[in-house]
This record gives structure tokens, sequence and C-alpha cells, in this order.
């Protein structure tokens, strides 16, 4: 069995939350043992100079969009694999958005196929909660729960009939089946292409307002409390939502919540003169939502940060503010983006890495995100303070709708583990 360690590491352990020096063993597709020392001596081992960086465990991405099938021009496995292998993500979690949707075991056999033979990476597959993602009739939760799908959404299309709804959320609960949520009241969500207030009005642009946010998640709080499923909240980009979100778990109900990295980082100004790139869904938040939802993920209250990966084409970009498509690409910029917090100084590494790797482990009862023996050897070496700037011709997704091109970044990734083996690596 191959033996590879990991010496002069800063290990970053999201469990403990501790950031110190020492080294790591890996024999085969596991971790064998961790080392306070830096240097310990090991026989017949590969060994790996950290040199003083980071170590950490692989990013869980959970909510990646891959535009097979239908839309391959814009993202393929094999083009999403790579990109999330430089970008230190070991797994990704795939949304049922496709072309057509993924709500019968035979596209989602299609899915798991094509994904083994062309991403290096884990990719896991959720499933669409309801028929061609339309809200009117639940898929068949048991048979894509046996063919694999490891949670089942409508991604950004919210369940209208509450019936139906409810039915389907009783369904997975009696399946120990994790539904995933996009929590917006899709009356007032409907046409808008920002939020609501002064920059919109100025802009011209049809807004949102912030609490059609929270409308949607006390709606689905309401049938939560009903039917006692697990339930977690693809993303939630508002201070007026957290109270609610808070009030949900202290009341003893399986929800958990994660917010995209761009709502993290980015906020309503970015916009600027109709900057499509910056073009989301939900919409960039104010100052202040994006600062309190820092805190909430600093806090613990949001659980997992995630890239919300959404590749678009340049023709569904370079379009008029209000007609262009939604989305910006975010495997490669996931980890150097959430750096900034940690260099902002709002979040310090373990706890970055416990949103980015352990909490979406532990909600989709995976063995990653932990740096313990006996666990997979899914693992990141980054250096957190080495500068560059983003040149979105350099990704390696299809699609280069970022809003980070041009922008000063810091944070490298060097090499990317999954199951003991290199993936990607400049070392």
């Amino acid at each position: 069995m191959t033996k590879t360690l990991f010496t002069n590491a800063r290990l970053i352990r999201a469990v403990a939350l501790t950031d110190n020096p020492g080294a790591m063993l890996i024999e085969g597709d596991s971790i064998a043992e961790v080392y306070d020392d830096t240097h310990p001596t090991v026989k017949d081992a590969q060994i790996i100079d950290c040199g003083g960086m980071c170590l950490a465990p692989g990013i869980i991405d959970i909510g990646v969009k891959i535009s097979e099938p239908g839309e391959r021009h814009k993202e393929s496995f094999r083009s999403a694999g790579r990109a999330a292998a430089a970008g230190g993500v070991t797994t990704i979690v795939t949304r049922p958005d496709t072309l057509p949707a993924i709500d019968t075991p035979e596209t989602l056999e299609f899915v798991e196929r094509r994904a083994s033979q062309d991403a290096p990476v884990n990719v896991l597959p959720m499933a669409a909660l309801t028929k061609g993602r339309n809200g009117r009739e639940m898929t068949e939760i048991g048979f894509l729960q046996d063919a694999g799908a490891v949670a089942f959404t409508d991604c950004d299309r919210v369940v209208t009939n509450t019936k139906v709804f409810s039915r389907a959320l009783t369904y997975a609960r009696s399946l120990d089946a994790l539904v995933i949520g996009h929590v917006q009241e899709p009356g007032l969500s409907d046409g808008a292409a920002v939020t609501s207030g002064k920059f919109a009005s100025l802009r011209g642009l049809p807004g949102v307002s912030p609490m059609a946010e929270r409308m949607g998640l006390d709606r689905d709080i309401g049938l939560l409390e009903m039917t006692g499923a697990k339930y977690h909240i693809d993303q939630i980009t508002t201070a007026r939502a957290l109270p609610a979100l808070e009030r949900a778990k202290r009341n003893g109900i399986d929800i958990t919540a994660g917010v995209g990295i761009h709502h993290l980082t980015l906020n309503e100004f970015d916009v600027a003169d109709y900057r499509t790139f910056f073009k989301l869904k939900p919409p960039l938040r104010s100052e202040d939502d994006r600062l309190a939802v820092v805190q909430a993920v600093a806090d613990g209250l949001i659980d997992i940060i995630c890239s919300m990966h959404t590749p678009q084409d340049e023709e569904s970009k370079r379009l008029p503010y209000e007609e262009a498509a939604s989305g910006a690409v975010g495997l490669e910029t996931l980890l150097p983006a959430a750096l900034r917090l940690y260099h902002e100084g709002l979040i310090d590494l373990p706890r970055l890495f416990r949103a980015l790797s352990l909490n979406p482990a532990q909600r989709l009862g995976l063995r990653g995100g932990r740096m313990r023996p006996g666990h997979p050897a899914d693992l990141v070496l980054f250096d957190p303070d080495a500068p560059f700037v983003l040149d979105r011709s350099t990704l390696l997704s299809k699609s280069k709708n970022t809003p980070f091109d041009g922008a000063r970044m810091q944070g490298k990734v060097l090499g990317t583990w999954v199951a003991g083996q290199e993936v990607s690596g400049r070392l």
C-alpha cells in the first residue's frame, strides 16, 4: 500500500477548530496518522514537504450545476471536475436543473456514469423533488435514492403548491431523505433583477425586497414543523431571515442553511453600471446584509459555504441586465474568495473549513471533512497569502462568467488529493 507523508504542514482541523503545525501520513486512500511533530520518521513513505503551507480537508461543494445533459457547451463533467480539482474542491454535489431535469433513475444513472468516467473528483448527484421541477407532482424519491441521489431539490424553482410540497416533505421524511429548498416568495421575486432600494431605483432596475426571503423561509419552517422533514436551505442572504432561522434551530427543527460565496464577498453596489457577471439569484444584497450573513457563518448559525457554481455562456450574459441569465462560476474561486473573510479578520481558518468541508459532510452523511485516521484522504494544500490577479480566461470551466475577473485575490491551491491520489497540483 502506497504511503505518503506530508511534513512541515500547517494543519487546519475543522472538528477541533485548531490551526497548528504538524504532519500527516496517508496510506492508500485513507488518513493513517496525524502528528504534532512536523518531521516524523516513517519508513518507506513518499515525502511531501508542505513548506509551512496549510493542509486542510478537501472542500465539499453543495449545489454545483454541471450542464450535462442538455447544455454541455456551458460545462461538462470533465471541465467541472478539472476546475474543482484546481480549486481544492474534492467533492461536488450536483444540481438537477439540467435539460431535461434529473428526475428519473435513468437520467441519474447517466449522470453517475458520465461523472465516473470524466471527473477526477468525487461527484454526488442530487435529484429533482418534483417531476420536471414543475412543482405539480413529486418524483419517485425512493427509487432515485436507491439509484444514488443524495438529496432532492427543485433548485431555484419554489414549489408554490403547499399541498404538493408538504406531501413531498412527508414522503422524504419517511425515507430519511434530505430536501434542499430555495427560500423566496415567488410572487415578490418574479421579474426581479436586483435587491430593491435606492441603488435599484437609481439604476431603473426591477427589485425584490429582502422580505421575500424571510417570507419564503417562514412558510417552509411551518411546513417543516408539520412534517418533521430534514431540510437544508441553499442560500440565506439577508439579515431579516436570520432570526427566523435561529428560532427554528432552537425549536429543534432539522434545518440547516447555506450561503453562496458571492453573497459573502460582494454587495449590490458591485453591479455598478449594469455588469451582468454580477447578476445572481437571489440578487446581491446590501453591505449590512452581507456583514450580517458573514457573522452568521462565523457564529455557526449559517452552516455551509458553497460556490453556487452556475455556468452561463457569453450569449446568455452579454445582454441588457434585466434580460441576462443569472449565475456565476465559482469552483476555482471559492477558496480564494472565502479567504477574503480570513484576511479581513472576520473568520478564522478552522471555522472557515468547518463551513466549507465538515458541515457539508455531516449534512450529507459523508465521512469527509475530517483529518482523522481512517477517514478519506481528500485534502487540499494551499498558500493562504499568495497574491494574484484573476484572469477569467485562465479558468478551467468552459464558461468564464466570474464576477472576480480582474480582481486582486489572495490564496492559491498548491495541490488537491482525492482518495490519496493527487488530482491537481503545482508542487
